[in-house]
């Protein structure tokens, strides 16, 4: 395929302007002026891109419409008609989701002598850690410490991050390093032994992104399956939640799962239930492309926000700002944020720069959407999509011929299958939906304002505030899952499980009843549709 001729004039600007952009330096914006770019081009401003929650325990908060919608949706099952009083099985922790935060969840809470049992609505793995390219944040290095990485941290979220879960994140990042290390993750080195950590990444003060080449998600989740199932830790694929169950005390007691397979419902009691489902990129908000795994369809934050868990920040959604813009194929595809802290730059149809790079995520997102829609400087494919090219073979020129194919071994192979040469060539990028800053509010244990309902990963939110510093996502899925699995594992012997409920679902219907909400819509939704004319959306640019 490779790049078209319309195209290529535009790369010969690119490669012209390389020698002067290699000395050229530009300045950090001041607060000011990234709270200007915020407000004028963050996707989360626009005007009419959400309304309020109707119902429930965060009613008349913001959230984009596309996850409203969801909530104003009807339960799959009947809570009239549904029978409880057949358990399939009875276990002292379930949990909910089979990504990097659910393995390690289980892991601690086996350690610790609970009997657990994992559902994953797909493959056992299938999520977004296995997606993950760029690596783990921890303070490991001279010169670095917790209480610098808990600053940048908290001025990346724009201070509206939860400090105590912060203070989690930043204290036990690098126990986390040990033991994956532990377990064989082989973290990129150098010769005399100490971890790669050269690179600033946005909104970093120091280097401190432990990673394995650029597919650092898929080796730690090939690991931690492999731990899994050799602690035969029981797992049960292609089932997805459908609602929590709760007893007459008002505490987490199970849930109701679907198989796939047979299209019958599992009804699992537990004495804890841990929550690691993931986001809600596959919901397209704002019809923007993704980044997010197949899955990414917010079950889990709408199973237990009809059971009274308590949302936040989920007006806040992050746009990383190098996903593939072309070839069509690849749309959505991460360009790790890496590339850019390695040299790699961000380059307008006239081969000029616009950005520091190295600016967080929301701002230099913000950038390109300004770069593309207002000033018009914009590459445009023969599909008519938008972007701006990332000039990745300046990594090669600063870091020494072969870098790139040793450090890009994913992403060199994904481009080489449509003829482009990832360190000869540009790419095209655009802002793509990466993450859901915010989720259900946990304490630092991950334990949400339902007893007994624990939520970890991407389905939590309060830990970054409201924009996300690239690395620390990794990170938070293995503190709070190993933090959420000890404590569980520490309180099942205490517990006893009471009467099971559906009366949750039943009151939620009602809410919807009385403010006569009915749009024909059933929740979960557990895959995106992309039938017919959904199947190549028009992508908001």
């Amino acid at each position: 395929m490779s790049y078209p001729p319309s195209m290529m004039e535009s790369i010969r600007k690119l490669e012209a302007s390389r020698k002067r952009r290699l000395g050229q330096e530009i300045p950090s914006m001041t607060l000011k002026e990234k709270s200007q770019l915020l407000e004028s081009y963050h996707p989360d401003y626009r005007p009419g891109a959400r309304r309020e929650i109707p119902i429930g325990v965060n009613k008349g908060d913001q959230a984009p419409h596309e996850f409203v919608d969801l909530l104003e949706s009807r339960s799959i099952i009947d809570p009239e008609m549904f029978d409880l009083d057949s358990i399939s099985v009875s276990v002292d922790v379930l949990i909910i989701g089979g990504g990097g935060a659910g393995a390690t969840a289980a892991l601690f809470a086996h350690e610790a002598g609970a009997k657990v049992l994992l559902f994953t609505k797909l493959r056992f793995g299938d999520s977004n850690t296995i997606m993950a390219e760029g690596g783990i944040n921890a303070c490991t290095s001279r010169g670095d410490n917790p209480v610098r990485h808990y600053i940048d941290t908290i001025g990346g979220g724009g201070f509206y991050n939860v400090p105590e879960l912060v203070r989690a994140l930043v204290v036990d990042s690098p126990r986390i390093i040990q033991w994956l290390e532990e377990l064989g993750v082989p973290f990129d080195r150098q010769p005399d032994g100490n971890f790669i950590q050269r690179h600033l990444s946005g909104g970093h003060t120091r280097p401190r992104g432990h990673s394995v080449a650029d597919y650092t998600g898929m080796v730690v989740v090939q690991i931690l399956r492999d731990e899994v199932l050799n602690k035969k830790i029981n797992v049960v694929e292609f089932s997805p939640a459908v609602e929590l169950i709760l007893d007459e005390n008002g505490n987490c007691a199970g849930a109701i799962l679907l198989d796939l397979e047979t299209n019958s419902f599992i009804n699992v009691k537990s004495k804890i239930t841990i929550l690691a489902t993931g986001g809600l990129g596959r919901l397209h908000i704002q019809n923007f492309p993704t980044t997010n795994h197949y899955g990414a369809t917010a079950d889990g934050l709408i199973i237990a926000y009809r059971a009274g868990a308590k949302l936040v920040y989920m007006d806040s959604i992050q746009f990383h700002p190098t996903g593939t813009a072309f070839p069509t194929q690849l749309m959505g595809l991460l360009v790790s944020e890496v590339s850019r802290s390695r040299g790699a730059q961000l380059v307008n149809v006239e081969g000029e720069r616009f950005i520091n790079e190295l600016e967080t995520r929301d701002a230099v997102a913000s950038a390109i959407i300004r770069e593309t829609i207002e000033r018009k400087k914009g590459i445009i494919t023969p599909v008519g999509m938008q972007g701006v090219w990332l000039d990745i073979p300046l990594i090669d020129i600063k870091r020494g011929k072969g870098f790139i194919q040793q450090y890009y071994r994913h992403l060199y192979h994904r481009f080489k299958e449509y003829d482009i040469d990832f360190s000869q060539e540009p790419v095209l990028v655009y802002p793509s939906l990466h993450y859901q800053n915010g989720g259900l509010l946990t304490n630092e244990w991950g334990e949400t304002n339902i007893p007994r309902l624990y939520a970890v990963g991407e389905i939590a939110g309060g830990v970054h505030g409201r924009n996300r510093l690239g690395g620390n996502s990794l990170t938070d899925i293995f503190v709070f899952g190993r933090r959420a699995g000890t404590q569980a594992g520490q309180l099942f012997n205490e517990i006893e499980v009471g009467n099971l409920t559906l009366d949750h679902v039943r009151k939620y219907h009602q809410e919807l009843g009385k403010k006569g909400i009915n749009n024909g819509k059933k929740s979960p939704i557990f895959f995106p549709d992309y039938r017919n004319e959904k199947a190549l959306p028009h992508f908001q640019q």
